[in-house]
């Protein structure tokens, strides 16, 4: 008999000087994304979040988009570290591990997830151009920093090979979407939570 849970879903709203954010995560979803960050190329990668994670995303932020991207898709990064954080409440029955080994083209991308509660970014990788459409590529790592240290994950992306930015960036979100979804995802084996301290 498959156990039945409450969709997990949080809503998070974040307002400063710099920007104005609304977002909601259905991490039980369908893939279902509904977007509006000002940023056409960083939309695109959220979408492929949601999508191949199958969670249910929506975003809206005004941001000073004036000035430069960086303060849109960091305080983004913030408040979805945090919703999924929210969602997850103690997280119990759990997988709390997710990985993949993503390919895109030319482009071959490793992800790697604990949901320990204690943060910490390792991110691995290059960039030959500076920009995508109107998203700072060094932008990247300081999206996935705020997201993992927002939700308390132990989060690695390591850039195995690949040189066209678009692919890395976008293989990048999405190896991070499926090992995210493995890691929240349930084990029926799993009694309270994975963990030897008994607290996540």
């Amino acid at each position: 008999m498959i156990q039945q849970h409450t969709p997990r879903i949080a809503k998070v709203e974040r307002k400063t000087k710099e920007t104005d954010i609304s977002l909601e995560l259905n991490l039980d979803g369908t893939g279902h994304a509904n977007l509006d960050t000002g940023i056409g190329f960083f939309d695109h990668m959220l979408d492929g979040f949601a999508r191949h994670g199958g969670f249910d995303l929506s975003l809206t932020c005004t941001g000073d988009l004036h000035v430069d991207c960086h303060h849109t898709i960091e305080d983004c990064g913030i408040v979805l570290g945090q919703a999924i954080s929210q969602a997850l409440g103690d997280k119990a029955g759990i997988r709390r591990y997710g990985s993949s080994l993503l390919p895109m083209d030319e482009t071959l991308v490793l992800c790697a997830i604990d949901l320990s509660g204690r943060p910490y970014l390792v991110f691995d990788a290059a960039f030959t151009s500076e920009r995508v459409g109107g998203y700072d590529t060094e932008m990247v790592r300081e999206f996935f920093y705020a997201v993992s240290y927002s939700a308390r994950m132990n989060l690695h992306l390591k850039l195995e090979h690949g040189s066209n930015a678009h692919h890395i960036i976008e293989a990048m979100h999405k190896a991070f979407a499926r090992s995210l979804a493995e890691a929240v995802s349930f084990d029926p084996r799993v009694q309270g939570v994975l963990s030897t301290k008994g607290a996540l």
